[in-house]
């Protein structure tokens, strides 16, 4: 990614190691909310292990694998939650896009802008032809934000994700060129 996304009072940008702690408070206050349905957000999840994160993203981008970002206030300063184009087949084209905003900054439209950005630049800059959002079938707040985006819903699939190696159902969305 050469550049930041900036649009919409947001700024998409790869994290910098000076990220991790913004990182590790927000996996922290978020317990109740995000850690729900992320299995990474748990009590373990510490300033360490965001700093190793922050590391294999930058790995992860430099090798053009994965496109995991910080979502942050315009000016590139708030931390407000993580976003990412990941699982990419170039074979079949297409890839997940999987976001998630702290809870302290939750139900301000934050996530619904950032998928906004980051499916324009998977499929304009990136060239996917498909944008896969799987989200667990009862985390209603990512499901309205794929609707809100205009992802189409293909449907509920069985043990599809796994959450703290409980098998869960999930709800298929996509967007597409088309």
């Amino acid at each position: 990614m050469a550049e930041n996304l900036v649009a919409n009072g947001l700024c998409i940008r790869p994290l910098r190691a000076g990220d991790a702690a913004a990182l590790a408070r927000a996996a922290a206050e978020s317990l109740d909310t995000v850690g729900q349905w992320l299995p990474w957000c748990d009590e373990q999840f510490a300033l360490r292990e965001a700093e190793q994160w922050v590391r294999i993203c930058a790995a992860d981008l430099a090798a053009r694998t994965a496109y995991s970002m910080g979502i942050f206030a315009e000016d590139g300063g708030d931390y407000l939650g993580g976003i990412g184009i990941n699982h990419i087949n170039r074979e079949h084209n297409f890839a997940n896009l999987g976001f998630w905003v702290r809870a302290s900054r939750q139900n301000r439209g934050i996530a619904r802008r950032a998928v906004a950005m980051m499916a324009e630049f998977g499929l304009d800059v990136l060239g996917l032809d498909r944008l896969e959002i799987v989200v667990a079938e009862h985390n209603l707040a990512s499901r309205r934000v794929a609707v809100t985006v205009g992802a189409r819903f293909e449907g509920i699939l069985h043990n599809r994700l796994l959450l703290r190696g409980t098998p869960m159902a999930a709800a298929m969305y996509s967007l597409t060129r088309a």
